[in-house]
């Protein structure tokens, strides 16, 4: 770990992403408010030249590294988003990018990577082979390993989003997050503390993956298996910055099932106009899970990323014929 991650990193990281990326919309949807009781904020990411969150990392990261460094190449591993993110920044500052993928992997994130100009390397079926491919690669050609959660500039340029959401909305009652490694989460607690410290945060991630979540609740980073179709959530370990900073400023850490986050997924296609993937709908799938927990209340929802598969985008046609159906019969 380079260094600890403060408050004052994530405002260098806002100058200097203020040249690359506008603000993304932060909006409210009277038909979701109905269905959720609460008065809900979608903070969108999916509309991130990358399609989700994790662009504002790989771009801080490209532009705290010195060229040399940069020259040297980076090497780093991903289901997806964090790929193309890092992708799209090495593209940006001319540095070249090896990915290293699960074998698993959407073809629709593996095809973005390749057309960024990366060189996407498919290997074993979960993470963590990912992971072991990524660390020999980087060191039998001497080029710099990227974790994609225990990197600090990457969370610094990750907690931008959290500057505009609690400066748009200072008065929120909570912000939800999705969490597969812990950056965004990790994230949130460490702006919350300064600009909202009222506003409580709180983590959500697939039960069918829940290494993050076993992590914060043990007070240690643990293995989990990771069985979940949501590929955004797909870790199987949990992260020692993320941890840390989570440890420190978290209110609560949810765990819903993945069937929970793909009606999360329709009701954000059907009630607010949003094409998410399954990871950027989980936010709201803990919202609609408990809704006395927030009835009332002032929420925004991050809506990480809107990169959908295929098989996705078409699964989520299917519930939403199965749900017009439903309708029509009652």
């Amino acid at each position: 770990m380079e260094h600890e991650l403060t408050y004052a990193d994530v405002l260098a990281a806002r100058d200097l992403l203020a040249g690359h990326l506008p603000v993304t919309p932060m909006w409210s949807y009277p038909a979701l408010d109905a269905v959720t009781g609460a008065t809900v904020y979608v903070k969108h990411e999916n509309v991130q030249p990358v399609g989700a969150f994790k662009v504002r990392g790989g771009l801080t990261l490209l532009a705290t590294m010195a060229p040399a460094q940069r020259a040297r190449g980076l090497v780093t591993y991903s289901t997806g988003n964090h790929a193309q993110s890092l992708a799209h920044a090495c593209a940006e500052f001319g540095a070249p990018c090896t990915v290293v993928m699960p074998a698993t992997a959407s073809m629709e994130k593996v095809r973005a990577v390749r057309a960024l100009g990366a060189t996407a390397v498919l290997h074993g079926a979960d993470m963590a082979a990912a992971q072991e491919r990524a660390e020999q690669l980087a060191a039998d050609d001497d080029r710099h390993l990227v974790s994609p959660a225990d990197t600090p500039a990457l969370l610094a340029g990750v907690g931008t989003a959290y500057l505009e959401i609690f400066e748009a909305r200072p008065d929120l009652d909570a912000v939800v997050v999705p969490v597969g490694s812990g950056t965004g989460a990790a994230a949130a607690c460490l702006v919350a503390a300064k600009l909202a410290p009222d506003c409580r945060v709180v983590a959500v991630q697939s039960s069918a993956a829940p290494a993050a979540h076993d992590s914060w609740r043990a007070g240690a980073c643990v293995r989990r298996p990771d069985r979940t179709a949501v590929e955004g959530l797909a870790t199987g370990r949990g992260f020692t910055l993320p941890q840390q900073l989570m440890r420190a400023g978290l209110a609560d850490f949810r765990l819903v099932s993945d069937t929970q986050i793909f009606e999360a997924q329709r009701l954000l296609a059907s009630h607010a106009h949003t094409l998410a993937e399954a990871a950027g709908a989980a936010a709201l799938a803990a919202v609609l899970a408990d809704p006395d927990g927030f009835v009332g209340q002032r929420i925004a929802v991050v809506c990480t990323g809107g990169n959908a598969s295929a098989a996705e985008i078409a699964a989520l046609a299917d519930r939403a014929a199965d749900a017009v159906a439903g309708h029509v019969q009652d």
